[in-house]
């Protein structure tokens, strides 16, 4: 079954999942650790993002953040692509370090924001990497040590999780303490490890119960309600078309430097030989690159679709003469 595309647009919580091929180690010392956490401060403050929570383990990572500007997917590359070749060279290694694709679960604020950074938190304790809370507070490698206030990592947004827990810094960090600490007989949390209704709705036996009752829309790439799935695939569709724009903007400039002609002259309804070329190429490049239909493309120049439609294909007989 194909992929399916990625749900990337600023100003969504992501809970975000690396793990190494094969379930390759990809941290063998702590200059490993502090090269990678290097590289996640400058990326962070790249993409102008605001980090909540992470911890490196062995062989995978957590991260929770909510990217405002940059996409995901681009702090994600750069941080994942320049560890690897830092890694590789280091090691004389060759070849893929972490699996194809990281995963990420958009993950609905209001039920899952506190739930998420405990989960995330707590991963060195669930692994038998530190023992007990007392150990946890002071592991470098966990952002709970952060939030504690005994290490320091400036991209991370320590008030952005605190502020929940009281406004004096020291009485929220003991709540936050006995938050955590509570979540250690929860265990795995199943329900927090991927996106779906059945998650969200804490299980397939509620989730039975709760379509009886009223039927919700689900994905496996989001966590969280009905409601907040149908919002998020909204707001999907409104960025893809908006890119589209941006996309067929692009294209016709680059028409416009190829050919040596203006933006008017292709929207116009010039005849000459060589600008009649030029909007056929445009034409060809917007509906297959975009999916522009003939329709929308004929407005633009005052053209019926049939027209359009005529056009394309011409500018597909031009293009496979020329090979």
């Amino acid at each position: 079954m194909p992929r399916r595309a990625r749900l990337d647009f600023p100003g969504l919580l992501h809970h975000v999942m690396a793990r190494g091929i094969e379930g390759a180690v990809i941290f063998r010392d702590n200059e490993d650790r502090e090269e990678f956490l290097r590289r996640l401060s400058q990326n962070v403050a790249d993409g102008r993002a605001r980090l909540f929570a992470w911890v490196l383990m062995s062989n995978h990572v957590h991260i929770l953040l909510r990217p405002e500007t940059v996409p995901l997917s681009t702090i994600m590359r750069r941080l994942l692509t320049g560890y690897a070749v830092w890694h590789n060279r280091r090691y004389s290694r060759k070849g893929h370090l972490f699996q194809n694709r990281y995963k990420s679960i958009i993950a609905e604020e209001d039920p899952y924001f506190l739930e998420l950074v405990r989960y995330i938190h707590l991963n060195p304790i669930r692994a038998g990497l530190v023992k007990e809370m007392s150990e946890l507070d002071r592991y470098p490698y966990s952002g709970h040590s952060v939030i504690m206030g005994n290490h320091k990592y400036k991209p991370q947004d320590v008030l952005g999780v605190l502020e929940f827990f009281g406004q004096r810094t020291g009485a929220a960090r003991k709540e936050y303490h006995h938050f955590t600490t509570a979540g250690i007989e929860k265990g795995g949390r199943e329900d927090l490890r991927g996106g779906g209704l059945i998650r969200s709705s804490g299980g397939r036996e509620k989730l039975d119960q709760r379509i009886k009752e009223e039927p919700e829309l689900g994905d496996e790439r989001i966590l969280g309600s009905g409601t907040f799935v149908e919002e998020v695939l909204k707001g999907h569709e409104r960025e893809k078309a908006k890119a589209a724009v941006l996309d067929f903007e692009n294209i016709l400039e680059g028409i416009c430097q190829d050919w040596r002609v203006s933006r008017e002259q292709i929207l116009s309804g010039a005849r000459t030989r060589e600008i009649s070329q030029a909007r056929r190429a445009f034409f060809l490049r917007a509906h297959e690159e975009t999916g522009q239909s003939f329709a929308s493309l004929g407005r633009l120049c005052g053209l019926s679709h049939t027209s359009v439609r005529e056009a394309i294909a011409k500018a597909r007989m031009e293009f496979t003469e020329k090979q």
